[in-house]
């Protein structure tokens, strides 16, 4: 099939080998099966989850690390302000998280990856949720959150702090607490952004503003207590509407 360049697109219906075509065709609608699945089960088990707050952070660190302990602690006086935790199931921080909520009085949930290596589902898990698609995980995330809060880590947490920074830049989201915990690791990062992406304008200034930098456990579950005084804890009609269509 030819556009109208004069260019040739691929097309599976002008394959000559009309059996690979149909294997190409079954492979990738059994594949969209498998993503709505994904969908559907997350929307069945988080949808009545409210509030929560979402913990982001490395899984190569070990319980005997300062920021292992303090994430209990962070995790568990959320459960015991009333939010489920929400964490990506696994070691390290992942585990950290889901620990302080388990020992809590909120719901601690995992929604686990499958990975070839580091993801190992962590053993305090009130809910979880086995993926294989990174992104319908992430909608798991970010969806049902009333807050974020990252701790250190590395790609994946990255990742994960600029999907959530784009969603509410963009109003994709509702504007919700994100915090950094650990002032001396997320420095360098918050200067660059300054530095780099806002002095090229290529951010606003105001964008950053979407981060708060806390150290202390009390200090971050004061904030996303103090944020919610001003306004609903519930989203709005026009925020679960955005929320459709993440």
């Amino acid at each position: 099939m030819a556009d109208n360049n004069g260019k040739n697109l691929p097309n599976l219906r002008e394959l000559d080998n009309i059996e690979v075509a149909t294997i190409l065709k079954a492979r990738e609608s059994w594949s969209m099966f498998s993503i709505m699945s994904e969908f559907v089960e997350t929307t069945e088990r988080l949808s009545t989850l409210h509030p929560a707050v979402t913990i982001f952070g490395s899984a190569r660190i070990h319980p005997d690390h300062p920021d292992y302990i303090k994430c209990i602690d962070v995790s568990h006086r959320l459960s015991d302000a009333g939010f489920a935790v929400i964490s990506g199931g696994g070691p390290g921080i992942m585990a950290a998280a889901n620990r302080g909520a388990f020992e809590g009085k909120s719901p601690s949930v995992g929604l686990n990856i499958i990975l070839p290596h580091e993801q190992k589902p962590n053993l305090w898990q009130n809910i979880s949720i086995q993926y294989r698609h990174f992104f319908a995980r992430k909608v798991g995330f970010v969806k049902y959150a009333d807050a974020f809060v990252l701790f250190p880590g590395g790609f994946g947490t990255m990742d994960e702090m600029s999907e959530v920074l784009t969603l509410m830049q963009t109003q994709k989201i509702r504007r919700i607490p994100l915090i950094l915990v650990g002032r001396t690791f997320w420095k360098g990062l918050l200067d660059w952004f300054q530095e780099q992406m806002v002095g090229n304008g290529l951010i606003g200034q105001d964008d950053l503003a979407l981060m708060q930098v806390l150290d202390d456990p009390k200090e971050i579950v004061q904030a996303i207590l103090d944020f919610y005084k001003a306004r609903e804890l519930a989203m709005t009609d026009e925020e679960r509407q955005k929320m459709l269509y993440l």
